[in-house]
């Protein structure tokens, strides 16, 4: 394996440790039968669905989980975890997917000045549920 093979190896287990430390999710106990992303309401608008996106994560692809649109379509109804025979959350992965980006700064959205004056008389948990559910 050449060394630059090896860094990106590397790497990407980083950001896939830094997912499961987060998450506190044990993914590699997924065994992909599928019923989290048949039971997921909003399965149809991601590009990969949540099975997909656990596998990516258990081969070591966390870049490629990054990329996707999912953890920004996914709602947060915790469907798929009361689905899930192996007591895997996939809702608290979505939401980590979705942390670690917005501590990069690296989310699909940008605020202005002018919206957050406008936002701040709104009570925090509507800001909060508003910025998990609508930001794609």
């Amino acid at each position: 394996m050449k060394m630059s093979q090896l860094l990106s190896f590397r790497k990407e287990n980083d950001v896939v440790v830094e997912i499961a430390a987060l998450s506190e999710q044990n993914f590699y106990a997924c065994y992909q039968c599928g019923k989290c992303s048949a039971a997921c309401p909003t399965a149809f608008a991601m590009d990969i669905a949540p099975h997909q996106v656990i596998r990516l994560l258990q081969l070591g692809d966390g870049e490629k989980a990054m990329k996707s649109n999912a953890p920004w379509t996914c709602v947060g109804c915790l469907t798929c975890t009361t689905y899930c025979p192996k007591g895997v959350d996939p809702a608290r992965i979505m939401e980590t997917l979705r942390t670690i980006h917005l501590r990069k700064l690296d989310a699909p959205f940008h605020y202005t000045q002018q919206d957050g004056e406008r936002l701040s008389a709104l009570p925090q948990s509507a800001l909060v549920a508003a910025m998990r559910k609508v930001t794609w």
